[in-house]
């Protein structure tokens, strides 16, 4: 069984990351913002694991990835409970309309 080179899962791991960011900075709406930190957490998790691999003796990669997913899934959790009531509150997720709502 070979292995994947660990340049091929790097540059996995840095386009999705700037997809990520291409999501965060251009997309206005808040569960799509949501989701492209998302793919930023999962690309410093591929990261992570990628880098573990090559070093079967320790697991710190893999408890750090554990760690992050963890951390992750509360932020999502949270991120949508406070998108929720901001919906109820101003009646859209568009994160450009809810800035100018208050001037």
């Amino acid at each position: 069984m070979s292995q994947i080179p660990l340049e091929h899962i790097l540059l996995l791991s840095a386009v999705l990351f700037c997809l990520g960011l291409l999501a965060v900075i251009t997309k206005r709406h808040a569960v799509v913002v949501l989701m492209g930190v998302e793919l930023i957490f999962n690309a410093a998790n591929l990261n992570l694991v990628a880098f573990s691999r090559y070093d079967p003796s320790l697991l710190q990669g893999q408890l750090f990835s554990l760690f992050v997913i963890v951390v992750a899934a509360a932020e999502a959790a949270v991120a949508l409970a406070i998108v929720l009531r901001v919906y109820q509150h101003f009646k859209t997720a568009n994160l450009n309309e809810i800035a100018t709502i208050d001037k």
